[in-house]
């Protein structure tokens, strides 16, 4: 199974971020915490060399913490920090506003020196169905961006006031034109960034079984009652169609939701 998904809307997104990238301060990168290394796009990065970024491995409450506090430590370099949270968690909008201060600190002094109270701009950008718009609507204390749990609902982009004089962009989530790497391509899709519709999920189901079998056994089998295929599965859930036969399709739909949802655990793929 081949995994591509570039969508025009996402070059076009591209296009409109390497124009606003002069007047950001801040590049505000969210990342998933159950693929946060897989979340990561070449070509955001390229956008984002020269700035200062907070990287946010969001949907903590979803990830295998552990392994996630392991990860974190390769995104805090000289020109950026990290911060490991769920967004829709009280508090979550005061630890971003205080990364994104703490960053600009440079900033704000050499204008308060004149007198002056600048403006801190952020860009926000990261992968389909990371959780962006859901943090900057906890941000602004209200929502006032369109959020969904389904990648390529944010299509446009919008600056935002949050306080403390910082500005806010939301943008739509963006993967990069060619996934040359299959395994972070279906991690992606495991996480929902990449649309069911173009995947089959009979085949995506089969291969996040097996990966879970390796990683996480114990959290899997107690899920599905020692069940380590989609036929056995089936089974155990009574998933069957007139005349006998198990219907794999509702069952591969059903575990990827159970994924998704954290019905099986705690989980971080890379």
């Amino acid at each position: 199974m081949k995994i591509n998904w570039f969508p025009g809307h996402m070059k076009k997104a591209l296009r409109e971020m390497k124009s606003m990238m002069s007047n950001v301060d801040i590049v505000l990168y969210v990342l998933d915490a159950r693929a946060p290394l897989s979340s990561v796009n070449p070509s955001l990065n390229n956008l984002a060399r020269d700035k200062k970024i907070l990287f946010v491995i969001n949907k903590l409450d979803l990830a295998d913490e552990n392994r996630v506090k392991v990860l974190t430590q390769k995104f805090k370099m000289q020109n950026s920090d990290c911060v490991c949270l769920t967004s829709t968690m009280s508090g979550a909008s005061k630890i971003v506003k205080n990364k994104i201060l703490l960053l600009s600190k440079d900033k704000i002094e050499k204008f308060k020196a004149k007198g002056i109270k600048t403006t801190i701009r952020v860009i926000v950008v990261g992968v389909p169905n990371s959780g962006k718009s859901t943090l900057i609507n906890n941000l602004c204390g209200k929502a006032k961006t369109l959020t969904g749990n389904k990648p390529g609902v944010t299509k446009g982009m919008q600056w935002l006031n949050i306080g403390d004089n910082i500005e806010i962009c939301d943008t739509p989530g963006t993967l990069y034109p060619n996934l040359s790497d299959q395994n972070v391509a279906k991690k992606l899709a495991f996480i929902g960034s990449i649309k069911d519709q173009i995947i089959d999920c009979v085949e995506l189901s089969s291969e996040l079984i097996e990966i879970l079998l390796q990683k996480y056994p114990l959290l899997f089998e107690e899920r599905y009652k020692g069940a380590k295929s989609l036929d056995e599965i089936a089974k155990i859930r009574g998933y069957v169609l007139s005349g006998g036969e198990m219907d794999i399709d509702r069952t591969a739909n059903a575990v990827l939701d159970d994924f998704r949802k954290g019905r099986i655990g705690r989980i971080t793929l890379d």
